[in-house]
Parts: structure tokens; sequence; C-alpha cells
């Protein structure tokens, strides 16, 4: 069996076109993904994403930084999390009961 290591640049745009005859024009839209074959699973890479994003958040708010930098975990965390999962952990850390360390 031939083992084959997939290379990539982190932050790949990926490109998107919907057919004309699906929707009347042609669309464009364009995602910033991360694609990183030592993620087994998408669940796990969307957990780690929103995480770091709060992270972010605090540290550079508790620094009096600028959270822009921060921008790309949400992007990322948006593109892989079902919304129900986002709006479900939101809730839960404004309750206090999110597992998760931020």
């Amino acid at each position: 069996m031939t083992n084959y290591r997939q290379t990539h640049t982190p932050g790949i745009k990926v490109t998107l076109r919907a057919r004309a005859s699906d929707c009347g024009k042609k669309k464009r839209r364009q995602w910033l993904r991360t694609l990183r074959p030592n993620w087994r699973t998408t669940t796990r890479n969307c957990w780690v994403n929103y995480v770091d994003y709060h992270r972010c958040q605090k540290a550079l708010t508790a620094k009096g930084q600028d959270t822009l930098p921060c921008e790309w975990y949400r992007r990322v965390s948006k593109s892989l999390c079902p919304s129900a999962w986002i709006q479900k952990w939101d809730e839960q850390r404004e309750e206090g009961t999110f597992p998760g360390k931020i």
C-alpha cells in the first residue's frame, strides 16, 4: 500500500459557482477554508476553531488590542460548524455552562 502525503497551503481559497440553470443567473461565492489532512474529523476542527476564536477575542480584549486577527477563526468555524451548534454554544457561554476552557 502506498502512502501519499497531501501537501497544501493553509488558508486555501475555494471558489464555487452555481449553474445558471439552477438559479437563473450565475453566482460566485468564495470561502476561506482550511484544508488540513491531519484533522480526522470535521467536528473536532469545528470545535477547536470555535474555541480558539473566543480565546483569541478574550486575550486581545484583555490587552486592549484590536480583535481583527481573531476573525479568521470565526470565518473558519462558521464554514465548518452547523449554525445550530454555534447558537447552542453561544447560549451555553452566556449561561456559563459551556464545557470548553475559554
